[in-house]
């Protein structure tokens, strides 16, 4: 991997954002009517009401959750365009293994995703509107709600892609099992700090909820580089 691949892996990643941004415009375009329903299915672990604090804000919130719903719902597209623009640099000729990796790719950040929505996001929110009280009640911006709430389910999106990652690092040897297992408490410190900032809450349970999945993810990192290292080594002994 040198400089040059690298600035042909971007070249070629620029070029495809034109593809990218059609079809983030013509889901956005499909979802748009559907926005009000979308909303519901975010506002489903809470009872409470959103409200809008200015005039623009309700129909605002509602072009930024169709935003987001079609970002969600392009991600086969950009991970095929970025995939396909960084695949010569890792130099990963098997079209099956290029095929298994983005698809693998693809579905590791709707697990993360969903995860993220049907699981933590609930117990989360649930959490966090548990300290209202008769003199204190909550009132939710509906455009604070959806950011709020797209920005964790993305962000565990991305998260699950950690056992991938492990394996891609491990096959260009920026990585090797020894180094992982060597340092696998600094991991978990890693794995309990990210846990911390990307959970909702500060209590141990919802933590528990993201770190816990996110050690296995670690874990099954650990063997996929275990199995790419046995197959190097296999391939170097013939």
């Amino acid at each position: 991997m040198d400089r040059k691949e690298i600035s042909q892996a971007l070249n070629q990643l620029r070029k495809g954002l034109l593809q990218i941004i059609i079809v983030v415009i013509i889901l956005g375009l499909i979802l748009y009517p559907f926005s009000k329903r979308l909303l519901s299915y975010l506002h489903k672990p809470i009872s409470e009401d959103l409200v809008a604090f200015s005039i623009p804000e309700a129909f605002i919130s509602l072009i930024k959750l169709t935003l987001f719903g079609s970002l969600f719902f392009s991600i086969p597209v950009i991970f095929y365009r970025i995939w396909k623009s960084f695949s010569p640099v890792l130099k990963i000729n098997d079209p099956k293994f290029q095929s298994l990796i983005l698809f693998g790719s693809i579905f590791l950040f709707y697990l993360g995703a969903f995860f993220c929505y049907f699981i933590t996001l609930p117990f989360g929110i649930k959490f966090l509107l548990s300290y209202q009280s008769p003199h204190l009640r909550p009132m939710i911006s509906v455009g604070k709600f959806v950011s709020f709430c797209a920005g964790f389910i993305f962000a565990f999106g991305l998260i699950f892609e950690l056992p991938l990652i492990l394996a891609l690092l491990s096959y260009i040897k920026l990585i090797n099992l020894s180094l992982l297992t060597r340092n696998r408490r600094y991991a978990i410190l890693l794995i309990a700090v990210l846990s911390a900032i990307l959970t909702p809450t500060p209590d141990a349970f919802n933590m528990a909820l993201m770190g816990i999945p996110l050690y296995i993810l670690f874990e099954i990192g650990v063997i996929l580089v275990r199995i790419i290292e046995n197959k190097r080594r296999i391939g170097n002994t013939l």
